[in-house]
């Protein structure tokens, strides 16, 4: 379950301006977004990762946690204090706009810990992992990355990981973005089909790129 969404604004007024090369990492549940941010991350890029974000936003403690309380009832909430996903993800699978009144408690606070962790970034450029990006079509990027894979792959790789059924991960890809539809938008792309080795070389070409373009880009306001 995906809630995230990169801040849209390109207004000054946000007082937020940054001169570093801004890259949007995107692709599809199970594509392998995670470890392509962890690999550019290891060579020392800056990496904000709005599912993360969002995640903690609805753990035990979280900021979004009282609100969703509110809007949702205690039993949206589980024993421990946290959001219970498997819940929400049920529930707004069903009803589009249960889904619309969670983004409207989480959105505002993503942008907002984004915004904080952008302005303290000291990598030479930014990676903001989105798996949204394409979905929501709001940004202020530099380039797009698109971390790409087979379809069949994918729904693999998250029954393994997740324990989903087959038939609810393939109704989480249908509500994403298609292959053709992000990489039609990429500008860059990282095909992951094997292992995340063999994806290294790859990361390592586009952190030397990156970090290039990064020393001759002019100050944008976020």
């Amino acid at each position: 379950m995906s809630t995230s969404e990169f801040p849209s604004s390109k207004s000054p007024s946000n007082h937020l301006a940054t001169n570093k090369l801004l890259v949007g990492l995107t692709g599809g549940i199970g594509s392998g977004k995670t470890s392509v941010a962890n690999g550019f991350a290891q060579l020392g890029a800056s990496v904000i990762d709005a599912d993360a974000i969002a995640h903690s936003l609805t753990t035990p403690g979280g900021a979004a946690i009282p609100a969703i309380e509110a809007a949702f009832g205690s039993d949206l909430i589980n024993a421990e204090g946290a959001m219970d996903r498997a819940k929400m993800r049920a529930l707004i699978f069903s009803d589009a706009t249960q889904k619309q009144r969670l983004e409207a408690i989480i959105h505002p606070l993503i942008r907002a810990e984004v915004a904080a962790q952008t302005k303290a970034a000291t990598g030479p450029y930014i990676i903001y992992v989105v798996p949204l990006l394409v979905e929501t079509g709001h940004w202020t990027l530099s380039r797009i990355l698109v971390v790409d894979c087979d379809e069949s792959l994918q729904l693999q790789r998250v029954i393994e990981r997740d324990g989903l059924p087959e038939s609810l991960v393939a109704a989480i890809m249908k509500q994403q973005a298609t292959r053709a539809q992000r990489l039609a938008v990429a500008t860059d792309v990282i095909q992951n089909d094997g292992s995340f080795e063999a994806l290294i070389p790859e990361i390592e070409r586009l952190h030397k790129l990156y970090s290039e373009l990064s020393l001759s880009k002019p100050t944008e306001y976020l």
